[in-house]
């Protein structure tokens, strides 16, 4: 009996740690067939850009709408988009979402709907938030 609580314990301990890692891996965003990389950066998560229909045509591609013209030569292929969260047990949170469309940095949450998708939100300020649910590549 007390083997099989302790199993149990264990099991539901393993559990727990899986929803925090089961963002990490490869996703497709809604806009502009983009691929994101969601893997660990120590105790955080963090996501770069490896694909979209804009690199694809031209792999060359520099962040020319950043808002800070220091960094509109830098290139698209690899750009960090997610980074700073931390678990709460259910989402990771108080991150950002860097957005190449706009050259905007957000505050941003990342929640796993399912194993195949990944809904982000991004704020300026709460509530003026969007958010776009990002599907498991395979």
């Amino acid at each position: 009996m007390f083997a099989s609580l302790a199993l149990l314990a264990a099991a539901a301990l393993q559990l727990g740690d899986v929803p925090a890692n089961a963002v990490l891996g490869t996703w497709q965003t809604t806009t502009r067939h983009g691929v994101v990389q969601v893997s660990r950066c120590g105790p955080s998560i963090c996501g770069r850009l490896v694909d979209s229909d804009g690199l694809r045509a031209d792999p060359q591609l520099r962040d020319i709408h950043n808002q800070n013209a220091d960094l509109r030569q830098r290139p698209l292929r690899n750009l960090p988009m997610l980074d700073g969260f931390h678990w709460n047990g259910t989402a990771w949170a108080g991150g950002w979402i860097y957005n190449g469309e706009d050259g905007g940095t957000y505050h941003a949450t990342v929640h796993l709907d399912d194993p195949a998708h990944l809904t982000v939100k991004g704020c300026i300020v709460w509530p003026l938030c969007r958010s776009q649910v990002w599907t498991r590549v395979r």
